[in-house]
Formats: structure tokens, sequence, C-alpha cells
């Protein structure tokens, strides 16, 4: 449970294609030891299967520690069945439930993700069975506000503390929202003020500024951060105040493809392209004339040998 007491806790938000084992190793090497890693989501469903891509999305190594495996699911049934094998297997530091993920596909036909907001009483159950079942690890939820009411979230989550979740982490924005918008960190704040469990706070958060100020508005617990941290790992570090320059950058790079290489094999750097395209950008590369045609051609990148050429074409600032 020491993740959990810490204060001013930082997350990597769980975010799927994108913090599998690769990146979270890069995100700790870079950032230290003073965050929890959320891995992206898995199916529960896949898992009571016996699913091997499935099963491997869970895999992680010592070094990675804190990390917490993120299940979806709308059955409570299989989503207990699922953590026992998950914990018993891989031993995770804690168990999240995603209660947030607006995806079709998710909130369709498995009813999971933010389908829950709709359905409380499924959504209690499930955290009611997760609890009983006493898998030896916190139990916590990630959420938006609501399907499309921002105060949806101050019954919700009030219902889910009373079922005995462990933590619960707010993403300031509605199902219906997406991604478009500002996130709400006033509602966040009010929902911190009802809850005496710990509370995340998630969206819009770019930069070492946004933390303190996120932290200052909401009165969270801490804050989990999502694609603020895609191309920017260290942001997730309590000591550094300061970006890490270009030309470091371009290790750091080149040490995530080959990770990424590794991991899922020597012709999978097509799917690195979607990393790229936050690791080199016009904001982090002001003075790069001719980074749009570099980024055209990164995104076409296929090879470990095309990556280094185009990164050495990258003048030093």
């Amino acid at each position: 449970m020491s993740w959990l007491t810490q204060k001013s806790i930082i997350a990597l938000a769980p975010m799927a294609d994108m913090t599998d084992g690769p990146f979270t190793k890069i995100c700790r090497e870079i950032a230290g030891k003073d965050f929890v890693i959320f891995r992206e989501m898995v199916s529960a469903e896949a898992i009571v299967r016996g699913n091997a891509k499935t099963l491997k999305m869970c895999e992680f190594s010592k070094t990675e520690r804190p990390v917490i495996i993120q299940l979806f699911g709308g059955r409570a049934e299989t989503i207990v069945e699922a953590a026992k094998i998950v914990v018993k297997k891989f031993k995770p530091d804690g168990i999240d439930i995603n209660m947030g993920c607006p995806v079709p596909k998710i909130t369709g036909k498995t009813r999971a993700g933010a389908a829950l907001l709709k359905d409380i009483p499924r959504a209690v159950n499930i955290i009611k069975a997760l609890k009983e079942a006493k898998l030896g690890v916190p139990i916590s939820v990630k959420t938006r506000l609501g399907w499309n009411k921002e105060d949806e979230i101050l019954d919700f989550a009030s219902k889910l503390e009373a079922a005995g979740v462990d933590l619960i982490s707010i993403h300031g924005r509605t199902k219906n929202q997406g991604y478009s918008g500002t996130a709400n960190w006033a509602m966040i704040a009010s929902v911190k003020k009802i809850l005496t469990i710990p509370v995340l706070a998630n969206g819009d958060i770019k930069n070492f500024e946004d933390i303190k100020k996120c932290l200052e508005a909401t009165g969270a617990d801490g804050v989990m951060i999502g694609r603020g941290a895609l191309g920017n790992p260290w942001i997730l570090s309590k000591n550094s105040k300061s970006q890490i320059p270009n030309h470091k950058l371009k290790g750091v790079i080149l040490k995530h493809a080959k990770l990424h290489l590794k991991h899922y094999g020597p012709k999978s750097l097509v799917t690195f392209r979607k990393h790229l395209a936050w690791y080199i950008n016009g904001e982090r590369w002001p003075n790069v004339k001719n980074i749009k045609e570099l980024r055209s051609r990164l995104v076409r990148v296929s090879t470990l040998k095309e990556l280094e050429g185009i990164l050495k074409s990258i003048p030093i600032q």
C-alpha cells in the first residue's frame, strides 16, 4: 500500500497502445522511482480466456515498480476472475478498473469503460466483488466527470468510495467531451472535498507548472499524467524542473526504439512511429526549419538505421 500513502502522487496514466512495457521502462529510466505506472488497459474477458497477447501486455520488470494493471470489462464475475489471474501470475502493485474510456467499442458491446458511469449499481457491484475477493492489493478506478454532465461524478465517486475503492483517478472531462475542451479541475476539487480516499486529478497537465497549478486548484492527493507524458517522460520526475537537452533526447528515442523492437520483433518499428510524432515536434524543436519534412519522414520510418539517419540529420539545439 506504500504508493497509496505517498504525498503528491505522480502517476503515468494508462493509455491504450502507448503505456506498454518499452515506454514505461523508458519513463522509469528518465524520471526515476518516484512515480506510479498505470499500464495500458487489458481486457478482463481476454485474460480469463488465456489470450497470450493480452497476458503478454501484463508483463513488467521489477525495475518498473510500482506498476498497476488496469482491467476493463462489464461483468463483475469476469473482472474478479481476471484480477485473481493477474495478481497471482504477475504480482502487480494494484488493480485499476477502467470506468472512463469513451471509445464506442468499449462502451458499447462490452458495456465497459465510461458506460459504467450510466450504471452505478453495476459499477458498485464490480468494486464490492473485487474487495470481497481479498486480492491483497489496492483496488482503484479511473473515470471521468460523467457521461454528459460534469456533476455526475459527485454521486458516482461517493458510491464507489462506499463500496470500498481505495483510490479514484478523475479525468476532468465527460465522456461526450472526449478530449475536447478544457479539463474541469474545479469539479475534481468538489469531488475531493466529499471523499476521504485519495483522489488523482487527470487532464491538461503538460508541464511542471501545470502539476503545481492542478494540485493547488483541485486539492487532490496527486496527478495522473496522460498525453502530457508522451514524448515527454521527464514530466514524471519529482526532482527535475526542466526538460532534458535535445542532444540527449536523441539517445532516449533510440533506446526506446530498441526496447520496442526487442519487445515486439524486428519489423515492429512501424508501430513505434506514433511515439516519434510526440518526440519530434515544432514546440520541442522550434529552431528546426524543416520540422514538417522531418516528421513526414519519421511517420514512414521502418528500420532502426533509417531512424538513426534522420535523428543525426536534426541539428543540435
